[in-house]
């Protein structure tokens, strides 16, 4: 028998919670207040998780769970929450969170996560003192949004920001990598120090490793003096190193020695120096690809990839794209010293709607020059650059698909046909039948929000072809 605390001051959900489970196998209690939960938890050993409510009466259920893993680390914590906050699930899985989930709830995540934290619990009943961590750090570059997807980064960040493990960050050019990297340093306890980046694919090889490592006068022409590179400057902070993709084997080679040894030499000298830098990296190249072509190592992949955060670009997050474009009228209009200014309903269904290939800092620098250009109170679809040129997503009406699916397939695939022919000769069938299933599967999952028993009943297929599909195509 698992023992459940449940702590949500919503009576009715918490007993509908509660009938979701067997309750030969689960033991349900509950309180309404998070200030009862200490005591509680104090006087009751047997308990093998709590279900914790973020919002509670007096106390806030993020206060709950820092108290209970101050004295009963290893007890696993579920946090809920009625709403989606980015914050909320960062501090939640960086305070030592089982998981954070919000409602309405997935059932079967849920209670897949329900199990998991209980069969955790068994056998490890004894309370140790956690160490002490670190102070939250919000409000600065926030990660903007609501989507499963950034939840599910958020929590990430929360989770790997209280170590000091490297990270890879993966995604397509202006998703947000550095923004994800300085949000991992600012909630660390390196926060108090130095956070430094370089981006690989803007300098020669001798100039990055110059930046990296530094180098002394005249080690090379033009070396009119001693420079300190971001290793020394970064010490005891975080070097954040952009498209490291495009570092160079040699590079890659030295820049290996700091991770294993910590220690390096300038460029031109012989003193070895001791470093204490926490390394990001992001790229939005295939490492695994680079790694079979021979261009990048092996050795320094899995050095870098202790933990990795992959960033969705942005047309497949499309319901954050609203939150975006008012976070960035806000930010815009005060910076510029503009009134406060709106987007119309239908030109923010165009923004919606459109592909953003350059994702995020795209949109964000559409929004700065309608701002600019525009002379009315709204902004309206033809003020948006990505518009001017009829660049818009054709729109998909669904009573034409219910009339005729091959006409309409025959429009989409039309405009890129031809580049299709010549570049990719013998393969068109199969890149466009893959790509049309993996869209199908893709959609279809985050219309049920990842519940895959819903998605493979709605597609008409079996879970082991949706696992299958999922595994086969990357779909995160």
């Amino acid at each position: 028998m698992k023992n459940i605390l449940l702590v949500d001051d919503d009576k009715e959900l918490s007993q509908s919670l509660a009938n979701l489970f067997d309750a030969d196998r689960f033991r349900f209690r509950f309180l309404e207040d998070g200030a009862e939960v200490n005591d509680f938890v104090d006087s009751h050993n047997d308990i093998d998780l709590v279900l914790l409510d973020v919002n509670l009466p007096t106390m806030s259920g993020l206060d709950v769970l820092r108290e209970i893993k101050e004295k009963k680390n290893t007890l696993p914590v579920i946090v809920i929450s009625g709403f989606v906050s980015t914050e909320n699930a960062m501090e939640a899985m960086r305070e030592g969170a089982f998981e954070y989930l919000t409602k309405p709830f997935d059932i079967e995540k849920l209670i897949d996560s329900v199990n998991k934290a209980c069969d955790q619990s068994a056998g490890r009943r004894s309370p140790f003192v956690a160490p002490k961590p670190v102070e939250l750090v919000t409000g600065v570059d926030a990660i903007i949004g609501k989507s499963p997807e950034i939840v599910e980064i958020a929590k990430l960040i929360g989770q790997v920001a209280k170590t000091d493990a490297a990270v890879l960050i993966f995604g397509e050019s202006g998703t947000g990598k550095e923004l994800v990297a300085r949000a991992i340093h600012r909630n660390s306890k390196r926060h108090g120090n130095s956070f430094l980046s370089v981006n690989c694919a803007a300098l020669h090889e001798t100039l990055l490793e110059s930046e990296l490592f530094g180098h002394e006068k005249g080690a090379f022409t033009g070396a009119y003096y001693k420079r300190i590179g971001k290793f020394e400057q970064t010490d005891g902070g975080t070097l954040f190193l952009d498209e490291i993709g495009d570092m160079s084997m040699l590079t890659q080679s030295k820049l290996l020695r700091v991770l294993q040894d910590k220690k390096f030499e300038r460029v031109g000298g012989n003193e070895t120096i001791d470093t204490d830098v926490r390394i990001i990296a992001a790229t939005n190249k295939s490492l695994v690809q680079l790694m079979k072509e021979g261009a990048f190592r092996v050795d320094l992949f899995y050095r870098l990839k202790v933990f990795s955060i992959y960033i969705p670009p942005l047309r497949d997050r499309r319901s954050d794209i609203p939150l975006l474009v008012d976070h960035f009228l806000n930010k815009l209009t005060s910076d510029l010293g503009q009134p406060s200014r709106q987007v119309s309903k239908s030109a923010m269904q165009a923004l919606t709607r459109f592909n953003w290939p350059g994702n995020v800092r795209e949109l964000e620098n559409n929004v700065q020059t309608a701002l600019v250009m525009s002379k009315s109170e709204k902004l309206e679809r033809d003020d948006f650059p990505a518009f001017s040129d009829d660049k818009g997503e054709p729109e998909v009406e669904v009573s034409d698909l219910e009339e005729n699916y091959t006409e309409t397939f025959a429009k989409l695939i039309e405009p890129i046909m031809p580049k299709l022919i010549n570049g990719y000769p013998g393969q068109i069938f199969h890149m466009l039948e893959s790509s049309f299933e993996r869209a199908i599967i893709s959609s279809c999952l985050k219309h049920f929000n990842g519940n895959q028993v819903k998605t493979s009943e709605t597609l008409g297929i079996s879970r082991n072809t949706l696992r299958d599909r999922i595994s086969r195509y990357e779909i995160y």
